[in-house]
């Protein structure tokens, strides 16, 4: 069996982000197909990686990503595990992955989440271009680099010159495999957990509240969309839920008269997910693939979301189950809502393939180096 290491430059375990929940599920089910160690911080609660050995390599300091030390204690798990591939999540640490590459004859692959550079600069950082340089570098430097959209490919063909071969398609994954048989049960038991009425429309909107994208996307909704839904005859609740909410909104408080509510983070977002009629994703910025999006539909709900915000999802898969709005139109968007407030429709078969993670991981081990 393949020997990898994969490096890991911040707490995943347990993970609260997409992006932490990607690579736990994606460590979890490459575990399962290699022998697999993972190298990350300390602040990692070990037990939890219970496919593959975590080996609490890095500091927890943010000097970690310039840590010379690491390379000598890498190197070292390296030639003691007999290690042929090592993986490193996001670009940061591409320096470290050229010297392991240089030194102890492994292959490389970098495991890229979105293209950092240019979400930095829709986040209006003026430093995206040396970012650009580095993660340009970097990506040339591996043997492989596993993209989570086609459109992150495409990209990297033909704005990073990266050689068509080397790029591959990994998906952000799902673990389920069929349609949901509980979604009615789910609304009905939040309903009473949140004291709405049952037969009412429940939408859903997810994410971490102090990262901008998502932040201008609720006030879209507490602003935009909500006032044009108000003038319907429609019977509706609005259920908001993440961590970080600023402290001036005031958990929504101002809002709960015209049917928004702040859950705040829940450990059991799928159970939100197969509650809720419809997962609004009005985001307008921030790069890379949405994952709630993805979750959302394999928990059997419809997703409606904004054409940037739908970028990298394979809509060949979704069927009717993503309804896509032009930028910036929230009539549209709000109309949209109301068509297909309580609209019943199946997630295709097709979808449960494409994005399951144990799926993922077999192609993945046919793909190492």
């Amino acid at each position: 069996m393949k020997k990898v290491l994969n490096i890991v430059p911040y707490p995943y375990l347990p993970y609260f982000s997409g992006g932490q929940k990607l690579i736990a599920h994606f460590n979890h089910y490459l575990g399962e197909q290699c022998v697999l160690h993972v190298a990350g911080t300390a602040d990692n609660d070990a037990v939890l990686a219970d496919t593959y050995t975590f080996h609490p390599i890095l500091k927890t300091s943010r000097f970690r990503y310039a840590d010379i030390g690491s390379f000598f204690r890498l190197q070292k798990l390296i030639k003691k595990e007999q290690i042929d591939t090592v993986i490193i999540e996001h670009p940061y640490l591409g320096w470290l992955g050229w010297l392991l590459k240089a030194t102890c004859k492994i292959k490389l692959i970098v495991h890229t989440h979105n293209i950092e550079y240019e979400r930095f600069r829709t986040l209006g950082k003026s430093w995206w271009q040396v970012l650009k340089f580095y993660e340009s570098f970097v990506l040339r430097q591996a043997d492989k680099v596993f993209c989570i959209t086609e459109d992150d490919r495409q990209w990297m063909i033909n704005n990073m010159k990266l050689q068509a071969d080397k790029c591959v398609v990994v998906p952000y994954g799902i673990t389920q495999k069929q349609m949901p048989a509980d979604k009615l049960h789910c609304k009905n038991a939040l309903a009473d957990r949140h004291h709405f009425d049952p037969q009412h429309a429940l939408f859903l909107f997810n994410g971490l509240l102090d990262y901008k994208p998502n932040l201008d996307a609720l006030h879209v909704i507490l602003e935009q969309i909500n006032p044009i839904l108000l003038k319907s005859n429609l019977q509706y609740n609005i259920i908001i839920t993440g961590k970080r909410l600023p402290a001036e909104l005031n958990d929504l408080k101002a809002w709960n008269h015209v049917h928004v509510h702040y859950a705040g983070f829940v450990d059991d977002i799928d159970f939100y997910f197969k509650a809720a009629d419809l997962f609004l994703n009005p985001v307008q910025s921030g790069g890379g693939v949405k994952t709630k999006m993805i979750e959302a539909i394999a928990c059997g709900t419809t997703v409606i979301s904004s054409e940037t915000g739908a970028t990298g999802i394979e809509r060949s898969v979704t069927g009717e189950k993503l309804i896509i709005v032009a930028d910036n139109d929230w009539n549209g968007f709000a109309n949209a809502i109301l068509k297909h407030a309580l609209q019943k429709t199946e997630t295709p078969a097709e979808y449960y393939k494409y994005y399951n993670w144990q799926h993922i991981a077999e192609q993945v081990v046919t793909r190492l180096v």
